[in-house]
């Protein structure tokens, strides 16, 4: 049986998954558990809601010379290798110089709040601005996540594990409006996390009634507008109603909405 202690360590864990600090073996477990549980897969979403808006907060910061010095002599290297600045949320450079300094500090807040005895499950007020969806393959295991951000426009989706593809093949992406046809939402990676702009057409049909899907399309897109390839995974989009859900978080992961209710403390 799981002791309050285990159950707080699996909170800090799915927060540290999404802030990107686990190393390779532990973010592979989380992976695992995202992709066979959905305690887990739930858990992970609504941390990505909660740290999504942390990219609009930080300054972009550029780092001091003498910091590829160091890098340069801790790996060894000939020469310090030119990084290319790499788009979308989670490859953001103010998204990872806020890391680089305050994941520390982050974990811990966190291992503080996780570690004090459980009382009663807390109330979590999700913004209604926020839309959600578990992207299933055909399997019954989790292909990729998607958390929508409505007030900026944009949707994040991230991979549970690497999805493999034949050469020259890729992953794209597709709102289906109930009753019409799929709109390309765009190109997504396999193997980690993509940021995708939500053009105000797009934004207008996302909802519950609709739904998203992935099919396998060459690397540039599909070339009709429509899927072409075999639709590998597909799920449903969850909506925070308006005026506020209180999901509330119990330690083992699993989250309870009430609607219309008020905490009380």
């Amino acid at each position: 049986m799981n002791t309050p202690a285990d159950d707080g360590n699996n909170n800090l864990r799915y927060a540290e998954y999404v802030l990107g600090v686990l190393d390779a073996d532990a973010r592979a477990a989380v992976a695992h558990e995202i992709e066979t549980t959905g305690e887990a897969a739930t858990a992970v979403a609504l941390w990505q809601r909660r740290l999504m808006p942390l990219a609009d907060t930080i300054d972009e910061v550029t780092p001091a010379p003498y910091v590829w010095a160091r890098i340069h002599d801790a790996l060894q290297l000939d020469a310090p290798a030119r990084v290319q600045p790499r788009k979308g949320l989670w490859d953001n450079l103010q998204l990872w110089h806020w890391l680089g300094i305050g994941a520390s500090v982050v974990a811990a807040t966190l291992a503080v709040v996780v570690s004090l005895p459980r009382l009663a499950p807390t109330a979590i007020v999700v913004n209604a601005g926020y839309m959600a969806s578990t992207i299933q393959q055909d399997n019954g295991s989790t292909g990729w996540t998607a958390t929508m951000d409505l007030q900026h426009a944009r949707m994040v989706v991230v991979p549970a594990t690497p999805v493999a593809f034949a050469q020259g093949r890729a992953p794209e992406l597709w709102l289906i409006p109930a009753g019409g046809k799929p709109i390309s939402v765009g190109m997504i990676a396999r193997d980690k996390p993509t940021t995708l702009a939500l053009d105000p057409a797009l934004l207008a049909r996302l909802g519950p009634t609709a739904a998203l899907a992935v099919s396998v399309e060459p690397l540039g897109g599909s070339p009709t507008g429509q899927p072409t390839g075999a639709v590998v995974a597909k799920g449903a989009i969850s909506v925070a109603p308006d005026g506020g859900s209180k999901v509330a978080m119990t330690g083992d992961g699993r989250a309870d909405q009430a609607r219309g209710r008020s905490s009380q403390a």
